[in-house]
């Protein structure tokens, strides 16, 4: 088999590799064994972690750094991209990202948006007036009540004070003043279909990832209840109970239900950042990838996102993951071949440690079959 064009659209194999080794990997194995063949490499994400580096990667904008708030309110350094056509990502996580904190500080009832609220007026600043910003990863249940507040709308307890950051805040809600924002259109990458309230809501699906107790989940549902509202009597927001509005602990509703909002799948709307379809022009092939693949990978997880896309440019896609977890029955629906780093099982320690020579050794295989 000859290609003359491949395109590398990797996610990160989380906990090991990050999509942009990913792609440098199968870079180096192209070179060894066939350097004739033209590769793109196009770090991908979903809106979570290694969004920003995928975006910052793929398309050369500027990184912007910013001092903003971390979940607990330190000062700390954050990045958001800056397109050239004037347009801006953000990734939320690196503001109130559960990476921020240690396992013994996460607690939703105190942590907060309010970095996600600055980053946003920051790209506002610069003028931008398209924003994409990815949700996920968060450490924060606070339905992006300190997000608001950081761009400039008073939420009130019934003093006419300022309520408290966090989700312990929420409680005391009673009364809402809109701020005065420039038009800008705003598009959300969450693959989170949960709506803020109820069983399946953000408390009770995400709180306890978050360091919630059993009874504090009960406690910020009540407290997330009223924010709701309040929000909803003062004709800020229309509804709570569209699907993602519970993503990220509520930020979702705040993003779509009050600054106006559309939501996307965050695969798909990376991809458009990247321009992947336009790099599959004239592609033999596309091979992408994650930490570990099994039949669910075909409900939405990235790699089936870029196969579907490849597919609708007249591409085939392999899959190359860290592990392969089911049989390759179901996987061959969406995958023209699938591929698992791991050539006999191991520990999950000595998978992780030798993830980078085990990606290499397979890359250097298919590279050597392809061409």
């Amino acid at each position: 088999m000859s290609v003359k064009k491949i395109v590398i659209a990797p996610d990160s194999f989380k906990g090991t590799l990050r999509a942009t080794q990913v792609c440098n990997i199968w870079r180096r194995a192209f070179q060894k064994v066939c350097p004739e063949v033209e590769l793109v490499c196009l770090p991908m994400a979903d809106g979570g972690e290694g969004s920003l580096e995928a975006v910052l990667a793929a398309t050369g904008a500027k990184s912007i750094e910013e001092k903003v708030a971390d979940p607990l309110g330190r000062t700390v350094s954050a990045h958001w991209a800056l397109l050239q056509d004037g347009s801006a990502f953000i990734e939320a996580a690196e503001a109130n990202g559960i990476e921020r904190i240690t396992p013994q500080e996460r607690n939703p009832l105190i942590a907060t948006t309010y970095g996600v609220g600055q980053l946003i007026s920051a790209a506002l600043d610069k003028g931008a007036k398209r924003i994409t910003i990815g949700i996920g990863g968060s450490a924060t249940v606070d339905g992006g009540a300190s997000m608001l507040q950081a761009l400039g709308y008073r939420l009130l307890d019934e003093n006419g004070n300022d309520i408290a950051p966090g989700g312990a805040g929420l409680a005391k809600i009673k009364k809402v003043i809109p701020a005065k924002l420039p038009d800008f259109e705003l598009n959300i990458a969450c693959d989170v279909v949960n709506p803020l309230l109820g069983e399946l809501g953000t408390c009770h699906v995400f709180a306890p990832q978050k360091g919630a107790t059993p009874e504090m989940v009960e406690t910020l549902e009540q407290y997330m209840r009223n924010y709701a509202d309040v929000m909803i009597s003062s004709g800020v927001a229309s509804a709570c109970d569209v699907p993602g509005d519970g993503a990220a602990g509520g930020l979702g509703f705040a993003l779509r239900g009050v600054l106006g909002g559309k939501i996307h799948s965050g695969a798909r709307l990376i991809a458009g950042l990247v321009h992947l379809r336009e790099h599959l022009n004239g592609a033999s092939l596309l091979i992408t990838g994650e930490g570990c693949s099994d039949e669910q990978t075909l409900y939405g997880k990235l790699p089936a996102v870029v196969a579907e896309i490849a597919a609708e440019a007249g591409v085939q896609a392999i899959l190359c993951s860290g592990a392969v977890n089911d049989e390759h029955d179901a996987l061959r629906k969406r995958f023209k071949a699938v591929f698992g780093t791991l050539a006999k099982p191991v520990s999950l320690q000595e998978a992780l440690d030798n993830a980078e020579d085990n990606l290499y050794r397979i890359a250097c295989s298919i590279a050597a079959i392809l061409c």
